[in-house]
């Protein structure tokens, strides 16, 4: 069954993000009840691990760092990511290892 962490809007698309700051790289880690658990390098600290946190996913999406912000949770572990972009399946393809419980 596929993940929830997804959701399309008229913006874009919203992203569940659980942050792990001060990790020893940047990855996604897997699948945490409806939200993807992310480690970053970065602290929590001045908007850092927000900062981070938009520049990992635009690069792995393959998108301008301006297309991805924080929606909200700035200063929370539990965000929503707004990734501004027209071809959604295009995201969810390149998310798909991740949003499947249990992987990788």
């Amino acid at each position: 069954m596929a993940s929830n962490c997804l959701t399309e809007t008229p913006k874009g698309i919203i992203l569940r993000l659980k942050i792990q700051p001060r990790a020893a790289k940047n990855e996604i880690s897997g699948l945490q009840d409806d939200a993807l658990k992310v480690r970053l390098t970065a602290p929590p600290v001045d908007g850092a691990a927000n900062t981070a946190c938009c520049a990992f996913f635009a690069q792995l999406l393959n998108l301008p760092k301006g297309s991805i912000s924080i929606a909200s949770g700035e200063k929370s572990r539990h965000k929503n990511l707004l990734i501004q972009t027209t071809d959604t399946n295009a995201v969810r393809k390149l998310l798909a290892p991740w949003l499947e419980p249990g992987k990788p």
